[in-house]
């Protein structure tokens, strides 16, 4: 585990790339921490998937739309130790004043995971997929830590005919037509901390960089760089069977500005939520969810861009969707 502890590491050093945003936001990361984190593989009790499309800045033409799929699983897992975003037990409402107690420390098991997005925004198009893998070891009899780690690719493409230019012969794209693509390896890396109350972890995604040499000219020339992802948040009890779990994530990436996003839910049992999302400098969403037989979820957000940038004014807010599927949740069958 200490030597996974020290890669990690020696890899959060080595990000010295600039270049813009590249990877999709999403709005209810609360619901999927794993999206972000590959350490997350395998840390319920169940067989986790999830469904998400995202329609982002509505009203503009080429806006960015995405699709993605996430699975993940754990190997081994012996006890039914929940984190803070887990489903509780039947007849155990462990999201009230009820949380199991446990004399050890939780026995190391197993996670297993895959990842598939598609992302488009105008005329250019991104799909990936990673497979992880993750280890989860306990530190006391409340605490746990995961360390992660996703590989795959990405297969990065420009549609050159919906490109409408001033200059046709702009060197840009020089006299490209058609699609033109790329494939790219991904590695994604992650540490997760937890218990049945909090979290905390820090990731790193798209951690190659590379240059996409998707036309002859390279005046234009992009370079896919490193992002780097910190989540926590800490669950409340405000009565026996409501609970508020605020989280912050912050984005990093060279040469822009820190992201920040505030988001707060409030959860009746294991029935149904609503919340909140602020994101710093651009805008602020509502969320709602329900959740059907500790089986089936669905949840939806609504974000309202009031930002300083242009196109915070011109489109008519930002629509997202996540269905989410608890295969084999052993505490369902009791």
């Amino acid at each position: 585990m200490l030597r996974i502890l020290f890669i990690f590491c020696v890899i959060l050093l080595q990000f010295k790339y600039i270049s813009a945003q590249q990877r999709p936001h999403y709005t209810q990361y609360i619901l999927n921490n794993f999206i972000v984190n590959p350490a997350l593989a395998g840390i319920e009790n169940y067989t986790d998937v999830k469904l998400s499309a995202r329609n982002q800045w509505v009203g503009i033409d080429g806006a960015p739309k995405t699709f993605y799929a996430t699975v993940h699983g754990s190997l081994d897992k012996k006890d039914f130790r929940e984190n803070a975003t887990s489903f509780s037990m039947i007849g155990q409402n462990t999201h009230g004043n009820v949380f199991p107690e446990y004399f050890d420390a939780m026995s190391p098991h197993h996670g297993f995971g895959f990842t598939a997005i598609n992302y488009s925004t105008g005329y250019i198009n991104r799909t990936t997929a990673v497979a992880s893998y993750a280890y989860h070891l306990g530190l006391t009899n409340e605490l746990s830590l995961s360390a992660g780690f996703g590989a795959g690719a990405s297969l990065v493409s420009i549609d050159a005919d919906k490109i409408s230019l001033a200059e046709p012969n702009d060197p840009a794209i020089g006299n490209a037509i058609g699609k033109l693509s790329s494939i790219k390896p991904e590695l994604n890396a992650g540490l997760w901390i937890y218990s049945s109350r909090f979290f905390a972890g820090l990731s790193a995604q798209q951690i190659i960089p590379a240059k996409l040499d998707l036309v002859e000219s390279s005046l234009n020339q992009s370079t896919l760089i490193p992002h780097l992802f910190l989540t926590s948040g800490y669950k409340f009890r405000i009565s026996y069977n409501i609970y508020v779990l605020p989280s912050v994530m912050v984005r990093y990436i060279t040469a822009l500005p820190v992201g920040v996003d505030l988001n707060c839910r409030v959860q009746y049992q294991d029935l149904m939520w609503v919340g909140g999302n602020f994101r710093k400098d651009d805008g602020f969403a509502a969320m709602a969810g329900l959740h059907l037989n500790k089986k089936f979820q669905v949840s939806y957000s609504y974000d309202l861009n009031k930002g300083k940038f242009l196109l915070s004014t011109m489109n008519r807010g930002t629509h997202e969707l996540v269905l989410g599927f608890l295969i084999g949740n052993r505490h369902a069958e009791f």
